[in-house]
């Protein structure tokens, strides 16, 4: 049997990436997207050292840095691409990736991290965000209504869903009017073993971009002077975040994978503000035996637990980030890690492939 698995786009290493590479440890397959920029340390994590076939984006004038810029071709870019010879097409999906064809006697089945959450969830917010007003407001509009009907002519193309979550189950049903089986995102638990030694600051670990609110947590620190928050990660948001951080707070910029280990068994709690689809990372961090403060919101509360030392706090707001923080350090009893580390259990790699291989033969027989 061939395979062919589809990223929308192959630039850093995050989440999504992460269930990428569990796809490909679940098949030998040839994997394609619309562009592949990763640096050779991502690469040999992800891929394992292959490079992605890859769209006609891949060659046009500044597409390494600024390749967002051709959205209004993303749609064709995909569907151009050449997946004829397949028996089946297995695309990670949280923009374009499940508009590839399908031929006559072909199976999909798509891992859906999200219908795209600038298009379908979070239109005003992500206009908001990145200061996109008037005329370029409007045209915006006008692409993402374009890509909206797009992606609705492209489910027919689709044989069966797997949701990340129940939360994206739930979108899947509310925006394309299917049903999706559900299971989350794997956490590899050799990359990230526990730690029960001294922990000495806080971490927040994403990609640098608005919808993450690192700058909440940041600004949240402003008011903790004696503790020590970590930054980790890349993204557009990186300079200005730390030309207004204080001084308790470090900056790391994108860091290897056994680096991001390093630092979240050494952290005292992760603290993720966004509403999230999922989040890969809170379950990462437990498998370390590290605690969540998590926003009470989306896909954080099929993650985290309301215990084992773990906190919610209802707003994206400094302040509710702080209180949440101060009760966090003011606790009695102390993060349970050994509890948080066996709770990961039922999301290792090997569950998420066998789970995952068993759905793609469920619909290779229909």
């Amino acid at each position: 049997m061939r395979v062919a698995v589809v990223h929308d786009w192959l630039v850093v290493s995050g989440g999504a990436e992460k269930v990428t590479r569990e796809l490909l440890r679940t098949y030998d397959a040839d994997l394609f997207a619309l562009v592949d920029f990763l640096d050779d340390t991502d690469r040999t994590f992800i891929t394992g050292g292959r490079h992605a076939r890859t769209s006609f984006i891949q060659r046009l004038p500044f597409a390494r840095r600024h390749f967002r810029n051709y959205l209004p071709l993303f749609p064709m870019a995909m569907e151009r691409l050449d997946l004829g010879g397949y028996d089946l097409i297995v695309s990670a999906s949280y923009a374009v990736a499940k508009g590839v064809r399908k031929r006559p006697g072909q199976k999909h089945v798509c891992y859906i991290h999200t219908p795209m959450r600038w298009a379908w969830v979070k239109e005003e917010e992500y206009l908001r965000d990145h200061r996109v007003t008037g005329p370029k407001a409007a045209l915006l509009r006008w692409q993402l209504d374009r890509l909206r009907r797009w992606d609705l002519r492209t489910n027919a193309g689709v044989d069966r869903f797997v949701a990340n979550s129940a939360n994206v189950a739930d979108r899947v049903k509310r925006h394309y009017g299917r049903e999706a089986d559900v299971l989350l995102p794997p956490v590899d638990l050799d990359l990230f073993p526990l730690h029960t030694g001294p922990r000495e600051h806080f971490i927040t670990a994403s990609r640098l971009v608005p919808y993450k609110r690192t700058d909440r947590i940041v600004e949240a620190f402003r008011a903790l002077p004696d503790q020590q928050l970590v930054v980790t990660g890349d993204g557009p948001e990186l300079e200005r975040l730390r030309r207004s951080a204080p001084a308790n707070v470090r900056f790391t910029g994108h860091v290897g994978q056994q680096e991001l280990v390093h630092l979240l068994q050494r952290a005292r709690a992760l603290i993720v503000a966004a509403d999230e689809d999922l989040g890969l990372t809170p379950l990462e961090a437990q498998a370390c035996g590290t605690p969540v403060i998590a926003l009470r919101k989306g896909g954080y509360l099929e993650t985290v637990p309301g215990g084992l030392g773990c906190r919610f706090f209802n707003e994206a707001t400094p302040d509710a980030i702080g209180a949440a923080v101060r009760s966090f350090l003011e606790q009695d009893v102390p993060a349970q890690a050994t509890q948080l580390r066996d709770r990961i259990t039922p999301f290792s790699s090997e569950r998420f492939r066998e789970r995952f291989r068993q759905l793609c033969e469920v619909t290779l027989q229909a």
